[in-house]
């Protein structure tokens, strides 16, 4: 198993090498500038601050100055942020966007999972289809729709809560941002839990277990194991998505983490946080997908990792 880790690993290198030369090239060609202002620069500072950042020297020397830098862990400075690096926008930024990603995928996969177990126990009937009516709302509507509806109820209307801000993490403030990231979660896992689920029970194992008698806790027990195959694949690249941040979700709420930072750097062309987001989101699919393939291996013993 160890070997494998380590196989799995080394033969991501090259994925996270051509992403990273392909985003740092893509940004450098892309029109506009850190410094492009709409009242421009003197000639001169404009000089300076390109001397400064680096950026007068040619495009592939830039190139490898930042390969010499993430090799040390060093994602550059901010552009934008000019009083940060992107390291310690990260370190400010990231922990609050896995609490929020985290605590969404976990809400999402615990409902989900029984909505799509209860659908599939009772397939054809109300509980079925409100189940699934629900989730078909749940995926078709947008998160920029259903964000500043819930602000709407619960913030102005009932004034339960806070429309955003972050306010050192308190749970008021996180309840709606974890509230919108996990609908839409729900409503797919639900749909993978019941597709998956309604096979696995039409399997020959489980309608033997059935026809002993055995009571349902011990059927349920077999049968959500093995249909959380399908749902344990689509978690990797979900659980990258959420604890890096959502762009609309943290922009809305005004939460300082690393989706609404992405967004300030793409409007104002930061290339070093754009391209520090880049790389740590692919960094997490690699690691969410080969856990993924562990969780695999442990639910289902036939799958084996040499």
């Amino acid at each position: 198993m160890a070997l494998y880790i380590v196989k799995r690993l080394l033969s991501a290198l090259p994925t996270l090498f051509i992403i990273i030369t392909l985003s740092f090239f893509l940004m450098r060609v892309a029109p506009g500038g850190p410094f492009d202002l709409e009242r421009p620069l003197e000639a001169k500072v404009m000089e300076n601050l390109k001397r400064v950042y680096q950026l007068d020297r040619p495009l592939w020397e830039q190139y490898l100055i930042y390969l010499k830098s993430l090799l040390h862990g060093d994602l550059g400075p901010s552009f934008y942020w000019r009083d940060f690096s992107v390291n310690e926008l990260f370190a400010r930024a990231l922990p609050i966007s896995m609490r929020i990603g985290a605590t969404a995928l976990g809400v999402a996969l615990v409902v989900g999972s029984l909505l799509g177990a209860l659908a599939a126990l009772r397939q054809n009937s109300a509980a079925d289809y409100a189940v699934m009516t629900g989730a078909t709302l749940g995926i078709t509507i947008p998160t920029f729709v259903v964000a500043p509806v819930l602000q709407l109820v619960f913030g102005l209307a009932l004034a339960w809560l806070p429309l955003g801000g972050w306010n050192d993490g308190a749970w008021r403030n996180s309840i709606l941002p974890i509230a919108t990231l996990a609908l839409p979660q729900i409503a797919i896992i639900a749909r993978l839990t019941r597709a998956s689920m309604i096979e696995v029970l039409r399997s020959h194992h489980i309608r033997t277990l059935r026809s002993q008698g055995l009571p349902l806790r011990y059927v349920l027990k077999h049968s959500l194991r093995a249909a959380a195959l399908p749902v344990v694949s689509y978690l990797g690249p979900a659980a990258a998505a959420l604890m890096t941040g959502s762009i609309v979700v943290e922009t809305i709420f005004a939460i300082p983490g690393i989706g609404r930072y992405f967004v300030d750097a793409a409007l104002n062309r930061d290339y070093t946080l754009v391209m520090g987001t880049v790389i740590l989101v692919a960094v997490l699919v690699v690691l969410f997908n080969l856990v993924v393939d562990l969780v695999y291996a442990w639910l289902d013993p036939r799958v084996r990792y040499e």
